[in-house]
C-alpha cells in the first residue's frame, strides 16, 4: 500500500502542475490569437484536474472541512516559515531581483492565507453565509469582508482589480 500511496502523491503533483501549466499556456495562446490551441489547453487542463482529483482522493487527501482547514493552514504556514525564506535569500544572493519580488509577494500572501484558514476553522459553522473574499491578481493577497477600499498591502495594486469570491 505504501508504494501505491507514494505513486498517488507523485501522480497528483504531476497532474496538478500540468493543469496549471496548461492554463498558463491557454492564456498565452489567447494573447497570440490562437483560440483553438487555447481551447485545447483548457480542455486538457480540466482533464488533468480529473486525474488529480481521483489521485488525491485515492491517497486519502480529502477529509472533513475542519480537517481540510487544518491541513491548508499547515501547508501555508510551512510555505512562509520554511519554504520561501531560503528561496528569498538564494535569489538575493544571486542578484535576481525579480525572483526576490515574486517570492516575497508569495511569502507575505501565504501568511494571510494561513490566518484566514485559522479564522475559518475557529468560526466553522458559526459564521454567517455570504462571506466575500477579494483576491489581488498580482500577489495573491486575499481581503476578507466588504470590497477593499485601499491598495493591496503587499504589492500596492488598486482595489479595483481585485477579484471577488
Amino acid at each position: 500500500m505504501k508504494k501505491t500511496n507514494d505513486n498517488y502523491a507523485t501522480a497528483f503533483a504531476g497532474e496538478s502542475q500540468a493543469n496549471r501549466k496548461y492554463l498558463f499556456f491557454a492564456e498565452q495562446a489567447e494573447k497570440e490569437g490562437f483560440a483553438n490551441a487555447a481551447r485545447l489547453f483548457r480542455a486538457t487542463a480540466e482533464a488533468e484536474t480529473i486525474h488529480a482529483r481521483h489521485e488525491f482522493k485515492g491517497k486519502g487527501g480529502i477529509g472533513t472541512t475542519a480537517e481540510n482547514l487544518v491541513t491548508a493552514k499547515s501547508g501555508e504556514t510551512y510555505e512562509f516559515t520554511e519554504m520561501y525564506p531560503p528561496m528569498i535569500e538564494d535569489a538575493k544572493a544571486e542578484g535576481n531581483n525579480e525572483a526576490v519580488r515574486v517570492f516575497n509577494y508569495a511569502n507575505e500572501a501565504e501568511k494571510v492565507h494561513a490566518r484566514l484558514f485559522e479564522e475559518a476553522l475557529a468560526n466553522l459553522g458559526n459564521e454567517p453565509e455570504g462571506q466575500d473574499y477579494y483576491l489581488c491578481p498580482i500577489c495573491g493577497f486575499i481581503h476578507k469582508g466588504s470590497e477593499p477600499s485601499a491598495n493591496c498591502p503587499i504589492c500596492g495594486a488598486k482595489p479595483s482589480i481585485f477579484t471577488k469570491y
